[in-house]
Formats: structure tokens, sequence, C-alpha cells
């Protein structure tokens, strides 16, 4: 039986979203804007990469075509490839959002039907009835931040502070989410997930996507450092996913990286973890060796969004995507006959665009396997397209969303 592996490159949009106006977000394209500026020199930084951007394993699969599909353009600075070698194309997203929940369910073949509840961008931001419930509810001598904020920045503002009374640093961002950071030791790790446990009950009424504990260490503003012991805790797919799919059939589902906490653990068989997106790497490396006929390995790559595109790290992202890229040959030569592979995002975080939240993007679809056509798969109207073509590839059942492309990529067509 074959085996599906979809590697998430967190956030790497590449831009020409046909509603991104709506999200105030015409003309971002992440991948595009980071090919540019290195193009330029702007992507150079001493001690970590510099000259045009590098992606040579990616570009050979199709990820200059996947730019063409969604923008009509090739990505300044790489030369084209006149004959991919994988498949390749791009996906629009159909939710109502732009954010890991609704970008990640719709990969696995459920978009979102509804609207995500928001907070305001508004100091305080939250209900003073949700406040006065988590203090309450909590145990708290009260809470810091209530606003829109940057972690890495609302940390060092508000970290001695908190250290000094025991109030977690609570905020949001233009995400349907509740953040709530904390230091592992002064405040304590398993109080912040305890913490985090009663106000994601809290905040249901509401439908906010996720509660996220952001814990961290250090002991002043200069060396405060958020740590790999993230939680996210999500409401569940408002109906089964392609995981769940998968796990019915008897079959098994290794999450790397957050993916189980995106699909509150529904469906998910196995969770591996690591700090680092090259640590990261390593665990799909390992769950790729253990994976057996009909398993399905869905990894995520989460620094690229956390660690450069919230930060508007351009140098910082371009690295890390040719750090990714060097690696790709490792998890390639694990592909066995009868194997597919898809590299995607679930959004986009335009290092280069104003603020520091996600974009509303088109995502790339590029990938290959042994025995599978390279083709231009085109513009796919949803993300729910790449669940289903991995569903046919399994031998599952279609799904209620999305339309396979698979027929294109079989030798027999």
């Amino acid at each position: 039986m074959p085996r599906a592996f979809i590697f998430v490159l967190d956030s790497f949009g590449i831009g020409g979203s046909a509603d991104a106006a709506k999200f105030g977000d015409e003309g971002s394209n992440t991948f595009g804007h980071i090919a540019a500026a290195c193009a330029a020199g702007e992507g150079d930084q001493a001690g970590l990469r510099q000259g045009p951007l590098r992606l040579p394993q990616m570009m050979r699969l199709g990820l200059g075509e996947a730019l063409r599909a969604s923008t009509g353009h090739l990505p300044a600075g790489m030369a084209p490839i006149a004959a991919p070698a994988g498949f390749h194309g791009a996906a629009q997203e159909v939710s109502d959002g732009k954010d890991t929940p609704s970008g990640h369910w719709e990969i696995a073949g459920v978009p979102v039907p509804f609207k995500w509840g928001y907070f305001p961008d508004t100091i305080p931001a939250f209900p003073a009835s949700l406040t006065e419930a988590i203090i309450r509810e909590g145990g708290l001598p009260g809470i810091l931040g209530n606003c829109h904020a940057s972690g890495t920045g609302i940390i060092e503002r508000l970290g001695e502070e908190h250290v000094r009374t025991g109030k977690p640093i609570c905020y949001t961002s233009v995400d349907s989410v509740l953040q709530i950071a904390a230091h592992e030791e002064h405040f304590g790790l398993q109080r912040l997930y305890d913490l985090c446990k009663i106000v994601r009950k809290l905040v249901d009424p509401l439908n906010i996507g996720r509660v996220i504990a952001r814990p961290f260490v250090g002991e002043t503003a200069e060396t405060f450092k958020r740590t790999h012991n993230r939680k996210d805790l999500a409401v569940p797919p408002p109906e089964p996913t392609l995981a769940d799919r998968v796990v019915a059939g008897g079959k098994r589902v290794i999450g790397v990286g957050k993916i189980g906490d995106i699909f509150a653990h529904r469906g998910i068989s196995e969770v591996r973890k690591a700090a680092g997106n090259m640590a990261m790497f390593d665990a799909a490396l390992g769950a790729m060796d253990d994976a057996r006929d009909g398993d399905f390995v869905f990894a995520n790559f989460v620094d690229f969004d956390t660690e450069f595109g919230h930060r508007r790290d351009i140098p910082g992202y371009a690295a890390a995507l040719e750090a990714f890229d060097r690696r790709l040959p490792e998890a390639l030569g694990r592909l066995k006959p009868g194997d597919i592979l898809i590299l995607t995002a679930d959004h986009g975080n335009d290092p280069s665009w104003r603020g520091t939240d996600h974009t509303r993007e088109r995502v790339p679809i590029i990938g290959t396997g042994p025995g599978l056509k390279p083709a231009d798969v085109g513009l796919r109207p949803t993300f729910a397209d790449i669940g289903e073509t991995v569903a046919e590839h399994l031998g599952l059942a279609p799904g209620r969303h999305g339309t396979s492309f698979y027929g294109l990529l079989r030798a027999d067509a």
C-alpha cells in the first residue's frame, strides 16, 4: 500500500490571493518578496547568508512555476526550470481567515465554514467579563497586557513585571487567538498549561480558535527567551478531516510539530515534537522511516512563521528556506514506490509587509513520488484539493470538499 507525507512550511505563501484586499493584504507575497529582497542585496546578513535566494531542490520540483501560477511572475534572481521534475501548482484558501487552524484544516480537506471570533485592537482587548473570569477561575492576582501585541515584544516589555507580580501576560492579534505568556520557572510550566485549559473553556462561547501557552525563560528584559514548550489548545475541526479518515481506515497518522495541537489531537495517532526547524526535519525523517503502508505523516515547520515571518526578518527567513532546501534530498531519498510527498503552506507571513501578522496569500503545491508524473496541477480553488489528492492516493473514499488532482500524476493517465 502507498504512504503519504505532507510537509507544511508554515507561512510560506506565494502571493496572489484573490481576496487579499479584504484582509488588507493586497500585494503581499512571502516567497516573491523574499526572493526580490535577496536579489537586491537586502537579504544579506554577515555570517548568515548572502546573494540571491538559493532553493535548487524546491525549484527543481516546480516552486518557481507555483509562484507563476499564483502571481504570473517567476521569482526574482532565481533561474527558471524549463521542465520541473515534480508536480506543481498553487491553491487559494476559501476559509474565512488567514490563521493556522483554518489553513491546516482546509489542507486536510475541511474548510472552515464559519467566522472565527476576534478581539478588537483596543486597550483593553478582552471583555471585562472574560478578564474577571480568567483572574477568578485561574486564581490569579491579575493579568498583564490585555492588548494586541507581538509575542517577543510584549515579553520584553512586561516580562519583568510578570516575574515580580505573578500576573501572566495575556495578549492577542488579528488571528482568532488568546495567548498567555508566563515564565517557566517563576510561574511554572504546568501551571501555565493548566491556566490555558481554563481559558480555553472560557473563550469557547466567543468562538476563539486557539488559546496558546507561550512559556519563556531568562531573568531580565535583555535575556528573556521563549522556549519550545509552546502548546496550542484549538477547537476541534467541525467534521472528519483527512487524518480522521486515515485512522478510521485502520492506519496511522504521525503528526510532527504542532500538528496534534492544531487538530485538537483528533485523528492523530502519534505526536513527535522538536525544537527548531532542523530538529523538526530530523523528527520528520524519523516519522518517514517509521511509517508503514497506508500511513500518513503530517509535519509542520513552524520556525518560518514564528521566528522570521512575525519578526519581519527577511535574511533569517531566507536562510531558513535555504537550510530546509539543503536537507530536502534526505526526505526525497526516503520515498519508496507508492509514496507521495507534498510541500505546501497554511497561509502567508510576508516579512516585508507592514505589521507583524499573517498575510492572506495562496500557497504552493509542489511534490513528487516514485512513479508519479511531473505535472502542472494549476491554480486550485481550495487547499482541500491537497487533502483529497492524498486521500485518493491512499485509497480512501472522497471527502465532501475539494477535488483530487491525483489523476494528473498517475503514470497510466
